[in-house]
């Protein structure tokens, strides 16, 4: 797939979401690369972001994962893509705007999609 079926698929997707991400008590992010992902509301406003775009945009995102934390985060989503496993972890974030770091609970869960395996990624309070 080209970068413009990338960024179709993921508007796709989003649309398909929306009642999710526009309802969720929860923050929530799409994933499917790096460049390829979009958050709610709620993530950007628990993160720091001005808006879902500013951190759809970055193209770090694990920015907002403690250092330390960053490897178990790399380690659930390659769960939940090569062997379709749903994971649950205590991580620890950090506002990127504050840098107050927080503990909560994330979820990964495979979420394949039109031909293309995307992570649906849930956090709540630890």
């Amino acid at each position: 797939m080209n970068e413009l079926d990338h960024r179709k698929l993921i508007a796709d997707l989003a649309a398909q979401f929306a009642p999710v991400l526009e309802k969720s008590s929860q923050a929530v992010y799409l994933y499917l690369d790096d460049t390829h992902k979009v958050c709610n509301k709620k993530f950007a406003d628990v993160f720091g972001y001005e808006s879902p775009d500013e951190w759809a945009e970055m193209e770090a995102p694990l920015a907002d994962v403690v250092a330390e934390d960053q490897s178990m985060v790399v380690r659930a989503y390659r769960a939940a893509v090569q062997k379709f496993k749903t994971t649950t972890l205590s991580v620890r974030f950090h506002n990127v705007k504050t840098h107050r770091a927080f503990r909560r609970r994330l979820t990964v869960v495979p979420l394949p999609f039109k031909g293309q395996l995307f992570t649906a990624n849930f956090i709540d309070k630890a």
